[in-house]
């Protein structure tokens, strides 16, 4: 590993020194969705099958490092990303890994997502330091044959870059703006042109071809066409950033403040987008009154629709983006426009005080709000400023610095980043922030709730880690009574009490805590001529299944994703999760730790629920009988002993609507099946279940499977699935899709 790096190191600085055998020279930093719908490489063969050439027919024992070198834009991220999951690098590697290093990069950072590709991790690994976390990635990858990507290492020179040809780049253009459609004749020729004046850029092109993909008048093409000919200049990199600049400035005011939201994250990260979207919520960047959660995810498509925000990770089903990112010249367009201020000002909260181990009790005197800085790196988890952003709403640049309790006043927003532990932890000094809508403080671990966040009035998202076994919410929490989110996270088997008073936050939406009891709603009650109840709420997590009495039933009539979680060894239930039935808007419903407590029958469940997780629910393989009669049902995971026993011999033919089966460590030895138990099955994910050696063989005479994708799986099973594939080739049916990887070293027993 320590080769790998310091190669990486000379990429950066002696770039012109790189061996011409060595070197693969084009290409972005974008993601495997940027390019088309079918997210293959435009062009670029010859390229990709060198690649793929040089990783799988050499042999040696010694480290291999391969640069793919060019400026940004050019492609580089998209062919890494066409290689790194191709079927023969699949075949070929035991373990790939891939992180991002980046300009400003975090050396912690990329061991732990190194590691997160190699072995199982836990909360308690994120607190180790660099050299432990090395030594774990060593050991991880010891005796395997391994793959790492380090993504957009920055060079400190100029390459000589290889752009596309006219037929690449007119290629590139058509598949990204009309995809499978037909092309008329009239927006072929303007398409060309536009495609020609993008100078075989691959960035350029596809956030052109994005912005035209929604308008299909030809007057709207000839004007962009006008509009990306008059950007000239001879600059590769200016120009591509005056076409960002273009796409930008044709996004609708909502679609730019969202857009520019992504530039109070760090550079180059992840970024969950549960997260993104109810903070834009929280925010009222979008003004919205009744589905606001279907209204952001649907701006947060049109900006990846437009290749503004890149996918990183989708859900199992591939219906909704989980996370999302913007590349990196993007992130630079973010930044410059924030620094107009004139959509909102973005500044560091800085601490004065030079002990970083002595913070007084009252120190607003020493907080002060500065224009923010790019860290670079570990300044973010080092910085004695302390890792909190704010955003304030715009204020006339003679008053911007002078009077720091003004804008504290304004601040609306404040985000923490960087480690878990921070010297400089917003506790009296919240009581200043007297409009403050957001307060993201998961990265900022506590032991119990602030009470000074009680006078936030105006607070609509709420987010807190805390590090101890137990939490306790207050009873004045009602007084958040605009709160849409809160979430609070702890260790594993936490345990949070909630107060009556919580009911009493009738705007809230989402509420996920580490399991804990909610209380009866009071029967009665009234608030601002209300009854007490959770009529807006969508998502809640992780009840107690204590919890689930009518009462508590008919306060949240409406949630659509519910958690259940045991606590403890209290086993006094009396089959209250036969009141799941009543939740008639439930499609989501995950299940953890709850044996021998779910209903008997089918009917016991809600006939809404398409997705349903069971997580060490220590049920009989049998029951899952019960299971496959959910009238609705399109998604099931079985994980971490969901069901005990070595046999599944499914004895109905139901799953009558299951597009998705997710088995994980489970202890599944034999299984017998007919393609009538799953007649509608699209995708099979089987993931470390060390015993299993065969796939029903009728699973090939189910014509809608499109995947099997195997993790960390025996020898047998693998050429199981491969004569599953044989199996529909010989039937004259398109075969399977086989996806087969390794995290870690199989076990040997």
């Amino acid at each position: 590993m320590d080769r790998i790096w310091k190669e990486s190191t000379k990429i950066q600085d002696k770039g012109e020194q790189v061996s011409e055998g060595s070197l693969v020279q084009g290409f972005s930093n974008s993601t495997n969705n940027i390019l088309n719908a079918k997210n293959n490489m435009a062009g670029r063969d010859d390229q990709k099958e060198h690649l793929l050439e040089d990783l799988t027919t050499s042999y040696s024992s010694e480290p291999k490092v391969i640069p793919i070198v060019g400026m940004g834009g050019i492609g580089k991220t998209t062919l890494a990303k066409e290689v790194y999951n191709h079927e023969s690098i699949l075949r070929r590697f035991d373990v790939r890994a891939w992180a991002t290093v980046s300009q400003h990069h975090n050396k912690k950072e990329i061991l732990l997502s190194l590691l997160q590709s190699t072995i199982k991790m836990d909360d308690t690994d994120k607190t180790k330091g660099e050299a432990e976390l090395a030594d774990m990635l060593q050991k991880s990858l010891r005796r395997k044959r391994y793959l790492i990507v380090l993504d957009d290492i920055w060079s400190c020179r100029l390459w000589d870059d290889d752009f596309m040809d006219q037929d690449e780049s007119w290629n590139l253009f058509k598949s990204a703006a009309f995809s499978s459609d037909a092309l008329p004749y009239e927006f072929e020729t303007v398409g060309k042109q536009i495609a020609d004046e993008c100078h075989g850029l691959p960035l350029t092109i596809v956030v052109v071809a994005g912005l035209l993909k929604s308008k299909r008048a030809i007057e709207d093409w000839r004007s962009v066409a006008k509009d990306v000919k008059s950007l000239v200049t001879n600059d590769p990199d200016e120009r591509c950033s005056r076409v960002l600049g273009l796409s930008y400035n044709h996004l609708t005011s909502d679609q730019k403040t969202c857009l520019l939201h992504f530039g109070i994250f760090p550079e180059d990260s992840e970024i969950p987008v549960k997260i993104l979207v109810r903070s834009w919520m929280a925010e009222g960047f979008l003004k919205l009154e009744n589905d606001l959660e279907g209204e952001a995810e649907k701006c947060l498509q049109e900006l990846v629709d437009r290749c503004l925000v890149l996918v990183c990770k989708k859900c199992l089903d591939e219906r909704k983006i989980r996370s999302c990112k913007v590349h990196d010249l993007i992130y630079d367009l973010c930044v410059r426009e924030i620094q107009r201020e004139n959509i909102f000002i973005m500044n560091d909260i800085v601490f004065g005080n030079s002990d970083a181990n002595h913070v007084p009790s009252e120190c607003h005197s020493l907080m002060q709000m500065q224009p923010f800085k790019r860290l670079i790196g570990d300044e973010i988890d080092s910085s004695p400023c302390g890792p909190y952003r704010a955003l304030l709403t715009p204020i006339h640049r003679q008053l911007r610095y002078h009077d720091n309790n003004n804008l504290l006043k304004r601040t609306h927003s404040i985000f923490s980043f960087g480690g878990y532990s921070s010297s400089f932890i917003l506790k009296s000094e919240l009581i200043h922030f007297k409009l403050l809508k957001v307060l993201e403080l998961r990265h900022i671990e506590i032991d119990n709730f602030p009470a000074q966040i009680l006078s936030l009035l105006w607070l609509r998202y709420l987010a807190l880690l805390f590090r101890g076994e137990m939490f306790d919410i207050p009873p004045e929490i009602s007084r958040l009574w605009n709160l849409q989110t809160f979430n609070v996270k702890g260790p594993n088997r936490s345990f949070v009490t909630c107060p009556m008073q919580i009911w009493g936050l009738m705007q809230l939406r989402h509420l996920k805590l580490p399991t804990f009891y909610l209380p009866d709603c009071p029967s009665g009650s009234v608030v601002k001529g209300r009854h007490l109840d959770f009529s807006n709420l969508q998502t809640i997590s992780y009840l107690s299944p204590r919890c689930f009495t009518m009462e508590v039933i008919m306060g949240i009539q409406n949630v659509k994703e519910l958690g259940i979680c045991r606590y403890g060894n209290v086993t006094d239930f009396n089959g209250l999760l036969n009141n799941l039935v009543h939740l008639q808007q439930l499609e989501t419903l995950s299940v953890i730790i709850c044996y021998n407590l779910l209903p008997s029958s089918a009917k016991a469940f809600p006939a809404t629920i398409k997705k349903l997780k069971l997580n060490s629910t220590y049920l009989s393989w049998s029951y899952l009988d019960i299971i496959a009669e959910l009238p609705n049902l399109e998604l099931l995971k079985l994980i971490n002993d969901a069901c005990l026993g070595e046999e599944w011999h499914p004895n109905v033919k139901g799953f009558t609507r299951l597009k998705l089966l997710l088995i994980e460590d489970n202890r599944l030895k034999y299984w017998k099946a007919t393609d009538d138990n799953y007649p509608v099955l699209e995708r099979l994910r089987i993931r470390s279940c060390y015993y299993l050696k065969e796939i029903p063989i009728e699973f090939a005479d189910i014509n809608t499977l499109q995947l099997i994708e195997l993790r960390d799986c025996l020898p047998e099973l693998e050429e199981s699935s491969a004569r599953i594939q044989k199996e529909q080739e010989d039937l004259g049916n398109n075969p399977v899709d086989v996806c087969i990887s390794h995290r870690k070293q199989r076990s040997r027993s």
